[in-house]
């Protein structure tokens, strides 16, 4: 089995494990950086959450950071922060150059396998090896290469449709458990002049969220991981009839208006405005509704989540496309990897607690569930992953590079009306067909 396959293969069991999870030690030595006799350490660190959009994240990341130098005299954290994209974009520039941040954040799979391949991300087996019975089991796989880990996992996620209760009630829309359902719903709110779901697939894997789903209830559960493994084949029926109703969807006026130049963020704006009842989103983005006090409480009261419709096929409901979201890695080439290492541990250790508390994030370190207060949707989505017969991984954190663009590129086309299903289906294979 390849570390890939293997990485997904143990995502479902790190959901059965995530609701009994047992209590992080919380103990973590003071001092612990490596710096010589007055000499200053600077660790560069760069993540992905803003204050303006993710607030409850950004607040946690900088007090976790005020504790780590005061618990190290003589190291500073020096922080950089961008959104979701333009860290992308940058971390692709400076990889250029070899010059990335002491610390920063990356994904699993196939995201990670190029910086791994150009030497870019150094090992952290001795920081897993020290830290393994504080992750849920199986998370820190998706971040291996040949067995080694080069990532080490904060969050674990499962997509689901949020869904503004105020809205439905007002048209007097039930939520959809049915594709059928779903089309139904579009109908009533486009003729009460609401736009029904928002989203903003100018990112493109906002997109994907919604074919992967539509694959796995038509196909069933493994076969789009067998797609994109080269085992499946991306030709066949049940992935082209899930290319087919997303353009259903899109014919049906479902999604807000120019949703294919709309960025996520603007998207969510319009979720979290009112203009439209229904997202599709990870479970990261729970704070939002749960924790966040930004956030009216009106509107927070509003919000609850379904799981993707069932389609006529081969899948189930308790089928989620997800797994674990960003982790930490430390630069290869880094002049301060020891003292990076040690604020990873540090940051990993302080972060499962303090992430569920204050942010309504999901870990992927263990947290005792039971003596925490923690808001009723976040213990109902923890019950999903508990209740998981399968997760997948999302298919551009699957991929390798080449792949993940031909994907990204070919969901824009298709919501965009510009090639066929056969032609979608089409462009996977021939990629998938060139590894």
């Amino acid at each position: 089995m390849t570390n890939k396959k293997k990485a997904i293969a143990l995502l479902a069991s790190a959901a059965a494990a995530s609701l009994a999870l047992s209590a992080c030690s919380g103990e973590e030595e003071e001092g612990a950086a490596v710096a010589e006799e007055g000499e200053d350490v600077v660790i560069e660190f760069m993540h992905l959450w803003p204050e303006g959009s993710s607030k409850a994240h950004y607040d946690v990341v900088n007090d976790i950071i005020a504790e780590y130098e005061e618990a190290n005299e003589g190291v500073t954290v020096d922080l950089e922060v961008l959104s979701n994209e333009q860290y992308k974009d940058k971390l692709r520039v400076l990889s250029t150059s070899g010059d990335l941040p002491d610390v920063g954040m990356t994904w699993a799979a196939g995201f990670l396998t190029p910086y791994v391949d150009g030497n870019l991300f150094a090992s952290l087996d001795d920081v897993a090896t020290e830290l393994e019975d504080e992750f849920v089991p199986g998370t820190v796989d998706a971040y291996r290469v040949d067995e080694t880990a080069y990532g080490l996992p904060l969050e674990l996620n499962i997509a689901t449709i949020f869904y503004n209760t105020a809205i439905f009630e007002e048209y007097g829309v039930e939520p959809p458990e049915t594709y059928e359902e779903l089309l139904a719903a579009v109908e009533a709110f486009n003729e009460a002049g609401v736009p029904p779901i928002a989203l903003g697939n100018k990112d493109a894997w906002t997109g994907s969220l919604w074919y992967m789903y539509l694959a796995d209830r038509i196909a069933g559960p493994e076969a789009l991981t067998q797609a994109i493994s080269g085992e499946g084949d991306f030709t066949d029926p049940a992935f082209v009839e899930a290319a087919a109703k997303i353009q259903e969807l899109v014919e049906a006026d479902a999604f807000v208006n120019g949703f294919n130049g709309l960025a996520d963020e603007e998207a969510k704006s319009m979720f979290m405005s009112g203009q439209s009842p229904m997202y599709l989103i990870g479970s990261w983005d729970l704070p939002n509704y749960t924790t966040n006090e930004d956030v009216p409480q009106e509107f927070r009261d509003s919000i609850e989540y379904m799981t993707f419709p069932l389609v006529e096929g081969e899948g189930d409901a308790n089928s989620f496309v997800g797994g674990p979201g960003v982790g930490l890695f430390v630069a290869e080439e880094s002049d301060v990897k020891e003292e990076a290492k040690d604020f990873v541990a540090y940051f990993i250790q302080e972060w499962g607690e303090q992430a569920v508390e204050r942010a309504g994030v999901i870990p992927a370190t263990k947290v005792d569930a039971a003596s925490l207060d923690l808001p009723q949707m976040y213990i109902d989505i923890l019950g999903e992953l508990s209740e998981a017969s399968n997760i997948t991984l999302f298919a551009d954190v699957q991929m390798s590079p080449e792949d993940a663009q031909v994907h990204l590129d070919s969901i824009q086309a298709l919501f965009g009306g510009e090639i066929t299903p056969e032609e979608f289906a089409e462009a996977h294979a021939e990629a998938i067909a060139q590894e």
